[in-house]
């Protein structure tokens, strides 16, 4: 069931992963580097644009199950692995913090319209 045309889901996705990626380099005095933000969300952009290639995102975009988990995971884990090829380190608390950010927002906008289309059937 296709809740939402293509374009606006990967405009909510790329949406939540430019927050992300703008709200933690503020947090860490860095956002006022327009490299550094690039370099620190260009490979969660990877991770979220494999994801999408990989689940058919397009189909359903807007399912929290099973397309918006196998996004976030992509997003989460791939965003994770190439952080270093980027620059970046690894932390624990940076991976618990990401996983957190990116699934609630990439899975909340999902629910958040399924409600709707739900409400708008009923």
């Amino acid at each position: 069931m296709r809740t939402l045309p293509v374009w606006p889901a990967v405009v909510c996705d790329l949406v939540c992963v430019l927050a992300f990626t703008l709200v933690g380099t503020a947090n860490h005095g860095s956002a006022a580097s327009p490299g550094h933000v690039a370099l620190v969300g260009v490979p969660f952009l990877v991770g979220l644009a494999v994801g999408w290639l990989a689940t058919r995102a397009w189909r359903a975009p807007a399912q929290v199950w099973p397309t918006g988990v196998a996004v976030w995971f992509a997003t989460v884990a791939l965003g994770l692995l190439l952080r270093p090829v980027f620059g970046g380190g690894f932390a624990v608390p940076f991976a618990l913090v990401t996983a957190a950010f990116l699934g609630v927002t990439l899975l909340g906008w999902r629910a958040l319209a399924t409600l709707a289309a739900r409400r708008r059937t009923a």
